[in-house]
C-alpha cells in the first residue's frame, strides 16, 4: 500500500516506516525537521529511510497547507498516519504558542487533507496524557478524559475531538492511538533514557522528579510500530467491535486505542536496570515532581488485543541494553 507519514525524521516516525518499508510498502515522508533537538539526529534518521528506493520525502512544517498538500498528491495514499507533533510536556510550559501552531492547526490541516483525498485510514498519534489526573488505573479508552495536566494534553485531547467531529461529518474512517512512554534506539534527547545514558556517561548527575516514586507503562519502540502496522489494517467500524471494552464512536467510524503493556515500572527500577546496562553508577539529584507532571501511567491494553490479537511484551530490561547499545554505537562511548 501506499502511506503518507507526517513526522518520518522524528524518532516513531522514523522506525514506523522502516517497518513499513521492510514490509514492501511505500512510503512518503514529511517533516519540518525543526531545531526542537538536534537536526543532526533527524537528518541521520531521514537518510537511513532514503536508502530504499520506495522512500520519498517533503520537507515542509504542518502548518503549511500547501506544502502538505504537496506531499500527499506525490503520495497518493492509501492510509494518512499523522505522527507529527510538538512534543513533550515541560517544553509546553516554556513555548506554548509551538504546540496550538503545530498540534492543533498542523492537525486540522491533516483532517482537512483527508477530507479532500478520503484515505482509507486515517490514524493519529495521541498520548497517554489525555488521562491527565485520572487516579483510576489501568487507564481504558472509555473512561472520561477532561482533566489534562499539560497543554501538551490538552492540544492532543483536543485533536482527537477534532478528529472525531471529521470523522463523523465526512466519513473519514479513523484511529486515534494513545502512546504510553516510547523509548528505543534513535530516540529523542529530550526523553529520560537518553538523558540519563548521556549524563550517566559524562559523570554528569541525572535529574531523577519526584523523588523516584513514579511509574510509567514504558513501550518499546518497535512493540508500538508493530501494534500500528497492525492497526492500519483495522478499519474502524461495527464488524470488528470488541465487545465490552470497544471505544467506537456510536456516530462515527472512529474509535481510539492505548498502545502499551499493562506493565508499569517504577522510575528507580528503570535507572537501576540502565547502570547495570552501562557497568556504572548513576549520580542521582533527587527532585519535586515537575508542573504539568502525573505520577504514574498505566494502560489497558485489552482493546488493543482485541482488535489485533497483540500486546507490547518487549521488557525494559531488554529495551533498556537494546537503546544503551544503539547509543554507544551511534556516539562511539
Amino acid at each position: 500500500m501506499r502511506f503518507l507519514i507526517t513526522g518520518t525524521a522524528g524518532f516513531i516516525g522514523f522506525h514506523l516506516a522502516t517497518r513499513l518499508l521492510a514490509d514492501g510498502h511505500q512510503v512518503t515522508g514529511f517533516d519540518g525537521v525543526t531545531d526542537y533537538y538536534d537536526v543532526r539526529l533527524k537528518e541521520a534518521r531521514i537518510a537511513k529511510l532514503s536508502e530504499s528506493e520506495s522512500f520519498r520525502f517533503v520537507k515542509g512544517m504542518l502548518e503549511d497547507a500547501s506544502a502538505l498538500d504537496r506531499a500527499a498528491d506525490l503520495a497518493e495514499p492509501d492510509i494518512i498516519i499523522h505522527l507529527a507533533a510538538q512534543a513533550g510536556v515541560r517544553y509546553s510550559i516554556e513555548a506554548p504558542r509551538t504546540y496550538i501552531d503545530s498540534n492543533l492547526t498542523g492537525s486540522f490541516n491533516v483532517l482537512e487533507l483527508a477530507r479532500r483525498i478520503q484515505p482509507r485510514h486515517l490514524m493519529l498519534a495521541s498520548t497517554s496524557s489525555v488521562y491527565g489526573a485520572n487516579e483510576d488505573m489501568p487507564f481504558g479508552e472509555n473512561q472520561r478524559t477532561d482533566t489534562q495536566m499539560s497543554l501538551y494534553a490538552a492540544t492532543k485531547k483536543s485533536m482527537e475531538g477534532m478528529a472525531h467531529s471529521y470523522s463523523h461529518l465526512f466519513g473519514v474512517p479513523t484511529t486515534a492511538f494513545r502512546f504510553f512512554t516510547v523509548y528505543g534506539p534513535y530516540g529523542r534527547p529530550d526523553m529520560a533514557l537518553f538523558k540519563f545514558v548521556s549524563a550517566t556517561l559524562k559523570g554528569e548527575p541525572i535529574d531523577v522528579y519526584g523523588h523516584g516514586k513514579m511509574a510509567r507503562d514504558f513501550t518499546y519502540v518497535s512493540d508500538l510500530v508493530e501494534a500500528i502496522t497492525r492497526l492500519a489494517d483495522v478499519v474502524p467500524n461495527e464488524s470488528n467491535r470488541v465487545a465490552g471494552v470497544d471505544s467506537l464512536s456510536p456516530v462515527a467510524p472512529y474509535r481510539v486505542v492505548n498502545i502499551a503493556g499493562g506493565q508499569p515500572t517504577p522510575l528507580m527500577e528503570f535507572i537501576e536496570t540502565m547502570e547495570e546496562a552501562l557497568g556504572m553508577k548513576a549520580r542521582l539529584n533527587m527532585m519535586d515532581m515537575q508542573a504539568g507532571d502525573v505520577p504514574a501511567t498505566n494502560a489497558d491494553p485489552s482493546l488493543l488485543k482485541g482488535l489485533t490479537g497483540y500486546v507490547p511484551g518487549t521488557t525494559v530490561r531488554e529495551g533498556v541494553f537494546a537503546f544503551v547499545r544503539w547509543y554507544r554505537e551511534h556516539y562511539g562511548k
